[in-house]
């Protein structure tokens, strides 16, 4: 599966749905970073292959070849990517799906609506524009009414409210770390058999075992959102 992960806007995580949410579920699919000067998913802990948007043949080329590949486009580079998606005749058909990423902000959901009408008036399908919401606090359907009733009145994206990533503190704690959420579920380390069983250990490395125990017991509750939303994503 060809995956581009995209949205006018900088600021609806399409780095960490990129490096959390598509690259566990789709055999550690490649990421490459259509990117120049913001964070990319290397900054996560994943293994990322940059490119710039002005290069695209170069990006159609591996597209071509590639089995399973996730292609996370900045803001900085969304110009050139549509650009030369356009430039080169049919090449959106190359994509699975775009997934798009949209938080609740006013701004965030009316940059989503023109993405849509751009990919539409390229040619892609509704059924392969994909909406991701992200950061949810509340109800979907209360929190993003621009963008839902957007696609209700044009039909050119498919809106599924069970694909939303729920408002949590972790993503946040893992870019400091640096560390992907698969990365910190696979540590082997018993945190709570290391706190009881070491009691004389000084206070800063008690301190770091139970907020590790902490993290991995938070993230497996964000897992199965993570897992749930998946599914919804592409059902």
């Amino acid at each position: 599966m060809k995956v581009a992960v995209i949205n006018y806007t900088g600021t609806v995580g399409k780095t960490t749905v990129a490096t959390h949410l598509l690259a566990p579920r789709m055999g550690n699919a490649p990421i490459i970073a259509v990117e120049s000067i913001n964070e990319t998913a290397a900054g996560l802990g994943a293994t990322v292959e940059q490119i710039k948007g002005e290069r695209f043949k170069e990006l159609l080329g591996k597209l071509l070849v590639a089995d399973d590949l996730i292609v996370d486009v900045g803001a900085s580079n969304i110009e050139d990517f549509m650009g030369g998606m356009n430039k080169f005749d049919a090449a959106h058909a190359e994509f699975d799906y775009f997934v798009v990423p949209v938080t609740s902000g006013t701004k965030e959901q009316r940059e989503t609506v023109m993405l849509i009408q751009a990919l539409a008036g390229q040619g892609v399908p509704a059924e392969k524009i994909r909406l991701l919401f992200n950061r949810v606090e509340s109800s979907v359907e209360e929190s993003f009414g621009i963008v839902l009733k957007h696609i209700q009145k044009t039909q050119t994206a498919t809106a599924n409210p069970e694909a939303a990533i729920h408002e949590n503190e972790l993503f946040d704690v893992l870019a400091a770390k640096k560390i992907s959420i698969v990365k910190l579920l696979e540590d082997p380390k018993d945190y709570k058999a290391l706190l009881r069983d070491n009691k004389d250990a000084n206070e800063k490395q008690r301190a770091y075992w139970a907020d590790m125990f902490g993290l991995k017991a938070l993230a497996k509750g964000v897992n199965r959102n993570l897992d749930n939303a998946y599914a919804a994503l592409f059902a």
